[in-house]
């Protein structure tokens, strides 16, 4: 099995999946192997990725809250954050991080109060505007936290210590944002559960990423590697590393492994 973050990792810096990266999944799946996506995107992110990369089939979304059939554009599976423990997350992020603005993704959309001012472009038809996220009955696939005034790894750091009993919470490159799912959902996770399913041993995955929340999955694979342009934490724990995601690294590795 080939997992793969996408963002950072198999596509470009542009967005793009480039001629060699397509050829390279194309190479592997003629091989037998299965391409899965791993990714902190939601489903409605994936699908068109997917159709460029020419990959069919499973992907895990949502930092492992859903997976994601491509094919069908259904969502077979989802964990999302109880509202009891979202709000007590929301009370810490408030007193450690005055300020903080609020989101929740709901697998096929995005709720957002007003301080919550990110936007993707791709995204506006699905963003609703909301006085608090907790007033509506949509699941909590992720609650997102943005503030202006920190980074994502200074977020975490201050807010890890007082939820880490809660809920799980990482970043994936985002400036100043903070991606909270349900207490033991992670990526690594869902992909274990995933394998474990399919037969799969964690000796015969191979693995791609470049942030904090790539990091238990490339642990977890056979072979994980950091991409050239990986956080600094990923750089240092993983085992192995390739090119950056501007010079096909993932593509690198997969003609080496099914030339």
């Amino acid at each position: 099995m080939v997992a793969t973050d996408l963002d950072g990792t198999l596509l470009t810096s542009e967005g793009a999946v480039t001629a060699r990266t397509r050829q390279a999944l194309e190479a592997a799946r003629a091989a037998g192997a299965e391409i899965v996506f791993v990714t902190a995107r939601a489903p409605r992110g994936v699908r068109e990725i997917a159709a460029r990369a020419g990959v069919t089939g499973t992907a895990i979304c949502s930092n492992g809250a859903v997976v994601y059939d491509v094919d069908s554009d259904e969502i077979t599976a989802s964990s999302p954050l109880e509202p009891v423990a979202a709000r007590k997350v929301a009370e810490a992020l408030a007193q450690s991080l005055p300020g903080v603005g609020l989101a929740v993704e709901t697998g096929r959309g995005v709720l957002a109060e007003s301080a919550y001012t990110r936007r993707v472009e791709s995204d506006l038809s699905v963003y609703h505007e909301v006085e608090s996220v907790f007033d509506h009955d949509q699941p909590i696939v992720k609650l997102l936290a943005l503030s202006a005034a920190h980074t994502a790894d200074e977020m975490h750091a201050a807010v890890s210590p007082a939820v880490g009993h809660l809920a799980e919470v990482t970043h994936s490159g985002v400036d100043g944002l903070l991606e909270i799912s349900a207490r033991g959902v992670t990526k690594a996770g869902t992909l274990e559960r995933l394998c474990r399913d399919r037969g799969v041993g964690a000796g015969d995955v191979v693995a791609f990423g470049d942030m904090p929340n790539d990091l238990a999955v490339l642990l977890y694979a056979g072979a994980g590697y950091a991409m050239a342009n990986a956080h600094a934490m990923v750089l240092a724990a993983a085992e192995h590393r390739t090119s950056s995601n501007d010079e096909d690294g993932v593509a690198e590795v997969l003609e080496r492994l099914f030339a």
